[in-house]
């Protein structure tokens, strides 16, 4: 006969499940996206340098992270759907899983290959990192809006709340990737290229760990969304997603293959040398992109950035590498000087563009919709990084660094000129603060 327990025999209803706080949610999102952007900017390394001290020629190493680039712009676009459907716990896990996958792949890889069987090789491992690069970055990103709560009671307080945050996470990832970089070289100078995958493997495994405590319903929606929600409806999306293709084509069409070659061929660096000094300007950019709430603070600018700040960081990037382009083309100092100061500033203006970027696309969305809005959102961000990174090699081909200059003052010009039809984000037409003038 089985005994009846009464509830006040300590055996009751069971103890109601401990909630993380947003505080905690946000530090374990950020955790995991610090650990994966580490392998991610090591891994970019680790490939460059490994097939370039095995001979395989610029054109064939770029091959290498073309499937990078375009699948990402595919896992954009779902991996928003798929968040809204599942939460963003599932996806963050599956992005973490699959770059331990594509590390793991890469284990094997050895000098003995034939050459066209590496590139295929390393091409499909590559494809499965960038879908797991992108799923990490739409989670970690959606996931802020979910976590900052709400005040409807102070409503510019939480959105300067979630400006702070978005910055510290973008920022944070910029200058871990140009850490990573340096780290790539390290691992391959130290273990060397396959033991490197292994190590950075089992890290990232252990940081997916810390993810298991996340809450299951974090990011997903309420009514399951269909294929037809995979396309934003909102203009202010819409136009500022068109704007980021054009900003990060603008970016990467000098960065990726142009300025590297550059450096090496025109100006006699060394590999570690152009390694270096990349990494460095990552990790500038990234901690001037983390420190963008402050340095507006610092400039008189207490509200959060609205779409006045967009067009105005949009107009002063323009000129930049216009400028750098006269200096090469009229010989002013040595070009040298000219291409890393120029650039140094470039860093600075496109950090403070990027960050307010980040920032507006949340501001677009509602906290139930943001995987939807973000994954849409830097679906054009991918296709801009794969337009830029073709007009790279073909701008450089035809003119060298200065026509990949001029280009991307070009491209930075589209992006201000589309940045001119944003409108207003739905909580700022409701705050009575006016909208800042600039910056």
């Amino acid at each position: 006969m089985a005994l009846e327990t009464k509830p006040d025999q300590g055996q009751g209803e069971q103890p109601p499940r401990r909630t993380l706080s947003a505080l905690q949610q946000y530090a374990i999102v950020t955790a995991n996206y610090w650990a994966f952007t580490l392998t991610d900017g090591a891994l970019r390394m680790l490939v460059v340098f490994h097939f370039h001290g095995l001979g395989y020629s610029t054109l064939e190493i770029a091959l290498l992270f073309l499937f990078y680039e375009f699948f990402g712009i595919l896992t954009n676009l779902y991996g928003g759907w798929l968040g809204g459907r599942f939460g963003l716990r599932f996806t963050l896990w599956t992005g973490t899983l699959l770059q331990v996958a594509a590390l793991l792949l890469l284990i094997p890889v050895a000098d003995s290959w034939p050459k066209w069987w590496s590139v295929v090789y390393v091409m499909v491992a590559q494809a499965i990192s960038g879908i797991a690069k992108d799923l990490n970055k739409m989670s970690a990103k959606s996931a802020i809006k979910t976590v900052v709560p709400e005040t409807p009671d102070n409503h510019q307080q939480g959105e300067q709340q979630l400006f702070r945050w978005v910055a510290l996470l973008t920022g944070s990832k910029n200058a871990l990737k140009g850490v990573g970089f340096f780290l790539g070289g390290v691992l391959l100078t130290s273990i060397g290229f396959n033991a490197a995958m292994a190590v950075m493997a089992a890290g990232l495994l252990l940081a997916f760990c810390g993810t298991l405590v996340l809450p299951a319903e974090m990011g997903r929606m309420k009514q399951k969304p269909g294929f037809n929600a995979l396309f934003s409806k909102s203009r202010g999306i819409n136009v500022l997603s068109l704007a980021r293709f054009f900003l990060f084509g603008a970016r990467d069409v000098w960065f990726v293959v142009a300025l590297p070659v550059f450096l090496e061929a025109a100006l006699g660096w060394r590999f570690w040398e152009v390694g270096g000094f990349m990494g460095l300007w990552v990790i500038g950019y990234g901690i001037v992109q983390g420190s963008a709430p402050a340095l507006r603070r610092a400039w008189g600018q207490s509200a959060p950035p609205g779409v006045a700040a967009v067009q105005f960081w949009s107009a002063v990037l323009t000129a930049i590498p216009a400028l750098i382009a006269i200096a090469l083309w009229r010989q002013v100092g040595h070009p040298g000087v000219a291409v890393v100061v120029g650039l140094a500033v470039f860093a600075v203006v496109f950090a403070m563009n990027s960050s307010i970027h980040s920032y507006m696309i949340l501001a677009y969305s509602d906290a139930e919709a943001v995987s939807l809005n973000v994954g849409f959102y830097y679906m054009a961000n991918a296709a801009g990084r794969l337009l830029g990174t073709l007009l790279s090699g073909g701008m450089f081909l035809l003119g060298g660094l200065q026509a990949c200059l001029w280009t991307s003052s070009l491209l930075v010009a589209a992006a201000a000129l589309v940045s001119t039809r944003l409108p207003l984000p739905p909580r700022h037409r409701d705050a009575t603060s006016p909208q800042p003038s600039a910056g």
